[in-house]
């Protein structure tokens, strides 16, 4: 009952009495169902206007509080009388457009706590029932007015995270392998592996020619390097870019040794 607490510390200091919560709890669920007050006793005053408060004096009489309602499609007025008697409420409502009229016996200590008039957050209790009470006797049998009734502002529920741009998706649990991501030669899939510490699939951004997917018979790691790299220093599955030039006894010159295209002219 989120919009009733503003209007509760609005009236909080004509409310003395018990029944003086229950009555603006009655009146806010009359608001929530699509009517406004137009304001006290059975006959219209001067300059009434529909409002969502409560009007001036509505808690004067203890015994009879009578309130005036009209929707806002204009299509209902209702006459609304709550008279006390001993510890019950009677609701006693009256539809002057069809003449239909509609009770409902309420026990004010079934809603009311009359020890925490003070606090809105005490003060009412049993407030789901209240509100079937109302609208089943009261509301449904005069006709609903047309239009949608007010909700109550709701807590967000998590927006699962394939549905939330901005949320990353779950880690893997330890052990166990990364999904299976597209076929390498789908243009999507570039640089693929360079996302998997695995390396198990192909399609990085990385050179590794040892893991090309072309035979190399002649690759050698230690290419390039004085020596021979010692036995495990490249594990085997491993990525590994070798020092020199791929291959053992290549034929013809190295083309590092080649001289640069117009290497005489002194320009370069």
């Amino acid at each position: 009952m989120a919009g009733l607490e503003p209007l509760y510390a609005w009236a909080r200091p004509a409310i003395s009495r018990p029944q003086d919560a229950l009555v603006c709890g009655i009146h806010w669920e009359l608001i929530r169902h699509g009517y406004r007050c137009l304001g006290t006793g059975d006959q219209p005053g001067p300059d009434e206007r529909k409002s969502e408060l409560l009007p001036a004096g509505w808690e004067a009489n203890k015994e009879v509080y009578t309130l005036r309602y009209k929707s806002m499609d204009d299509a209902h007025e209702l006459l609304l009388k709550a008279i006390m008697v001993e510890d019950s409420m009677i609701l006693n409502v009256m539809d002057r457009s069809s003449q239909k009229v509609a009770d409902v016996t309420l026990a004010v200590a079934d809603y009311i706590n009359p020890e925490h008039l003070d606090d809105f957050h005490k003060v009412y209790k049993n407030t789901e029932e209240l509100r079937t009470r109302i609208t089943s006797g009261i509301i449904a049998p005069l006709g609903a007015p047309a239009g949608k009734v007010r909700k109550e502002p709701e807590s967000k529920e998590d927006v699962p995270w394939d549905e939330n741009p901005l949320r990353l998706p779950p880690r893997q649990p330890m052990g166990t392998r990364a999904p299976s991501r597209p076929s390498p030669l789908s243009p999507f899939a570039v640089g693929g592996e360079d996302l998997d510490p695995f390396g198990g699939r192909s399609g990085g951004m990385i050179v590794d020619p040892l893991r090309s997917g072309i035979p190399h018979p002649g690759i050698d790691p230690s290419s390039g390097i004085p020596g021979r790299l010692p036995p495990g220093a490249v594990p085997p599955g491993a990525r590994f870019d070798p020092f020199g030039p791929l291959g053992v006894g290549r034929s013809g010159p190295d083309p590092d040794h080649l001289p640069p295209p117009g290497y005489d002219d002194m320009f370069m």
